[in-house]
């Protein structure tokens, strides 16, 4: 009887079991987890770099201040209405939908007065509308 043990192997541990149930954890948790938007953030909008301002014989410059009157090249309106604002697009726009509406809106401004801007001039049939920025301070 040979009572003699033989030459004993080490363990070895297999890491490749491993490798899959953290792969596959790390895919779940990438496609479960939701991003959320803080709101808390202070956001001013109409700050850009861009090219100094050029008028051209096409624009129709429409000012938004922060208390919702409007002025149409200058021009400022009596009644702060949609109706009212259409109606002096017409009138800056005799040629039709050529021209470009430049909506300069002040950064106070209320969402919903630049949106009126964008619905008389959609009613007034002009339908290319840009912004206009400030330049940005270079610090």
């Amino acid at each position: 009887m040979n009572f003699r043990q033989g030459a004993r192997e080490e363990p070895e541990i297999n890491l490749i079991p491993f490798i899959d149930i953290l792969l596959v954890v790390l895919i779940f948790l990438m496609l479960t987890t939701t991003y959320s938007k803080y709101t808390e953030l202070q956001v001013n909008l109409p700050v850009a770099n861009a090219d100094q301002t050029r008028q051209h014989p096409q624009e129709i410059q429409v000012s938004v201040g922060q208390d919702g009157r409007y002025a149409v090249n200058g021009q400022l309106l009596d009644k702060s209405g949609v109706e009212s604002l259409t109606s002096a697009l017409r009138a800056a726009a005799p040629g039709g939908a050529e021209h470009v509406v430049v909506i300069s809106a002040d950064a106070a401004a209320t969402h919903q007065a630049v949106v009126n801007v964008m619905d008389a001039a959609r009613r007034s049939g002009l339908n290319q509308i840009t912004f206009a920025t400030q330049q940005a301070l270079e610090r």
